[in-house]
């Protein structure tokens, strides 16, 4: 019994119905138009013009659905008044693409906006329907009990007939049953609405394809972002902080040592900060400028920043890596670049062996240092946390590029990477 009653009392009942009746009064703006055609043709006979008025108000209400705009509209309204979960249209919140991140989805096609102007003639009929009949019962209720203008009230079922005097007891007890199929029939209206809407203003299943591709597109371009991030910045952050405790320790008894290391750390929080702003202007969807590319011909760069951290790095780089181009060069810069930092972060001092070799059927990266129980540089400072995410990024950077990853111990004291990538060398 109180569940049923529930719904009457619920605010969202009586929004989702003041929802149908104001899709009903807007409606109203199109019927000057809907009556020009009866107009223009005074000798049809009035049941005639009616019909004809009623045919060209659905038309013109057909047409107004049409519009992309008319369905952003009504699903923002219907999901506030409503209650309903519905999805923005495929294409609504699009970003602009960046270099990587695929094609843009194709967004819905006609077929699937057609069923919008189905929505709104279902939602004025419903509406005119609903406002009508509940503000009859409505005043009827009011008006019963004190026989305000001679009311009397009748129901009649198949020649079987029953009505209340004015102010007579039978009046208020036919009072409370019209306010209650009032509120009743709002019920009704509000529900019909929220089973229409899913099925006419939500997803079709092109449009479901459309905003699992947008879905995706999005994942996967936040997934690049954070590898790069994670790559160039988790780097810089090491290599920067490794540097300033060897200048810290070298700058009296080697000042030129220390300079150095100052300038390798000015070099790379500069690189790591074209990164930063790039990714920061995505995030935000600003216009960006060209996206930082770093290459295999920046490599050398790369190595000094490391050895001036402290490490001994003995670099093998034989058939010119610097040849390579493109994707698979900018994803070698990476995976080299994450792999050092590894290895400034966990190695347990030694050299660090790093070999590029451009072949003719692929791209060869090694790199191995050495490891121990409590990993620690050249200079005793212990290692640093891991986070967990380097060895997964870099692996899914190589399966991307249909390359072979492997990562793992190298005998007692060593631990080794080892990665190919299938490429073709300029002529």
């Amino acid at each position: 019994m109180i569940r049923g009653i529930r719904p009457l009392l619920r605010g969202s009942t009586y929004a989702g119905a003041l929802f149908a009746y104001c899709g009903a009064l807007a409606s109203l703006l199109l019927l000057p138009f809907a009556a020009l055609p009866a107009l223009a043709w005074p000798s049809a006979t009035y049941a005639v013009q009616a019909v004809l008025t009623l045919l060209v108000w659905a038309v013109l209400i057909g047409v107004t659905g049409t519009a992309r705009t008319t369905r952003r509209v009504l699903i923002a309204c219907a999901r506030r008044m409503l209650g309903v979960q519905l999805p923005d249209p495929a294409g609504g919140r699009r970003r602009a693409s960046s270099p990587g991140s695929g094609s843009a989805p194709a967004a819905p096609t006609g077929t699937d906006r057609r069923r919008t102007p189905v929505w709104l003639l279902l939602h004025v009929a419903l509406g005119w329907a609903g406002v009508q009949l509940s503000m009859v019962l409505f005043f009827t209720g009011l008006t019963i009990p004190g026989g305000w203008a001679g009311v009397e009230a009748g129901v009649s079922v198949n020649g079987w007939s029953l009505r209340t005097q004015s102010g007579g007891w039978q009046s208020w007890v036919a009072a409370p049953c019209c306010v209650l199929l009032a509120a009743v029939l709002c019920v009704a209206v509000t529900n019909a609405l929220r089973w229409l809407a899913p099925r006419l203003l939500g997803p079709s299943a092109a449009e479901r394809l459309a905003l699992a591709a947008e879905r995706e597109l999005a994942l996967a371009e936040r997934n690049r972002l954070a590898h790069e991030l994670h790559d160039s910045i988790g780097h810089t952050l090491t290599a920067t902080t490794i540097q300033a405790a060897v200048a810290g320790e070298v700058l009296s008894a080697d000042p030129v040592a220390a300079r150095a290391a100052m300038r390798s750390i000015e070099e790379s929080t500069r690189a790591a900060l074209e990164d930063l702003d790039y990714v920061l202007g995505v995030l935000r969807e600003e216009k960006t400028g060209a996206e930082p590319a770093r290459t295999l011909a920046d490599l050398p760069e790369l190595l000094d920043r490391v050895r001036h951290a402290g490490a001994l790095v003995e670099a093998e780089l034989p058939g010119e890596p610097a040849q390579v181009q493109g994707a698979v060069s900018r994803a070698a810069y990476r995976i080299l670049q994450e792999a050092l930092t590894n290895a400034l972060r966990h190695g347990a001092g030694g050299p660090v062996t790093v070999r590029v070799a451009a072949l003719p059927d692929g791209l060869e990266i090694g790199v191995v240092n050495r490891t121990g129980a409590e990993a620690a540089t050249g200079t005793g400072r212990r290692a640093f946390p891991t986070s967990g995410h380097g060895l997964p990024g870099l692996a899914e950077r190589v399966r991307l590029l249909h390359g072979e990853f492997e990562a793992g111990p190298d005998g007692p004291q060593h631990w080794r990477l080892a990665v190919r990538l299938p490429v073709r060398l300029p002529a």
